[in-house]
């Protein structure tokens, strides 16, 4: 045998050893060792990830965790994975994804081109849109319409970097202020603090109708931007995605997506039992049929 065979040998038996090592690393790894994951949520994003009456963390996006916890079960051979929960705030969501902290990240988190240079993202699990909500009797209905207001929004979010944005592009003249969570944003509003909120659509029509008085707030017709929602997984960890990206795609293309998606969207939810009655949009639909994770906002047109 010559050398050079030989070498080609003793290198292609490494490879075949290698692999199954090499499938187990990074966040596979982890869960294996430890025999957990830690799921990063919410406390007031409804429906996607938030408490209920009785302190659990529970939401939309967090019935999709789970469905991936048990992806990565029979992934891994494993019957019996713990889930540990860990509370993040828009703020921190990204530090404790890139630290190790959290495994998963399951709340309202919008997947963008900027964010792909920190963190990755499964497949979109909701498309929704940035707007403003604002009390009816202020009559605030565009964006020109903020001239000169106090405007809230929460801060880590890309609303916020929009709205400052938007603010300097068309010399509004509005005062930019951040909020620690949503629910202290929309209190901001409804105390005359801040003229505006600033958020995501669906988690703007979620404040309101969970508020005391439902009807005394408008959300602007008008969108600032397309967001879509990705849980969250590290990057650059592509075995960890593949497992992710496969239970995605089946809970889609099964059908079972439509009775997850009518929990928490078409029946009372807790704690209040309020029910949002929200029906699919057509972008999702489309994701839906043709699954993707992509941070281009024009993917979602």
């Amino acid at each position: 045998m010559t050398r050079t065979i030989q070498f080609v040998l003793e290198a292609f038996v490494f490879a075949l050893l290698a692999a199954p090592a090499a499938a187990q690393e990074g966040t596979l790894k982890k869960i294996k060792d430890s025999g957990s994951v830690t799921i990063g949520h919410r406390d007031a994003s409804i429906p996607f990830s938030y408490y209920d009456d009785q302190q659990r963390p529970v939401g939309y996006a967090l019935d999709l965790c789970l469905k991936i916890v048990d992806a990565v079960k029979a992934d891994l051979k494993m019957p019996k994975i713990d889930v540990k929960y860990q509370l993040v705030t828009s703020a921190n969501r990204i530090p404790l994804m890139a630290n190790g902290t959290i495994d998963l990240e399951c709340g309202s988190t919008t997947n963008n081109l900027d964010r792909q240079k920190q963190v990755g993202f499964t497949i979109t699990h909701f498309v929704t849109a940035n707007r403003f909500v604002a009390k009816k009797s202020a009559k605030l209905r565009t964006l020109d319409n903020l001239k000169g207001k106090t405007v809230v929004s929460t801060a880590g979010t890309t609303n916020i970097k929009q709205i400052t944005e938007l603010n300097a592009q068309k010399s509004l003249g509005a005062s930019i202020v951040s909020a620690n969570g949503h629910a202290e944003a929309f209190l901001m509003v409804e105390t005359g603090r801040a003229a505006a909120f600033v958020m995501d659509d669906i988690l703007l029509y979620s404040l309101v109708a969970t508020s005391k008085s439902p009807g005394d707030y408008a959300i602007s017709a008008d969108a600032l931007s397309v967001e879509p929602y990705g849980i969250m997984l590290r990057r650059d960890d592509a075995a960890f995605k593949k497992v992710v990206d496969a239970a995605m795609t089946r809970i889609y293309k099964s059908g079972e997506i439509d009775a997850i998606y009518g929990k928490w969207f078409l029946k009372p939810i807790p704690p209040k039992g309020i029910n949002l009655n929200l029906p699919m949009s057509g972008q999702f639909k489309k994701v839906i049929a043709h699954p993707t994770g992509s941070g281009d906002p024009a993917a979602y047109k």
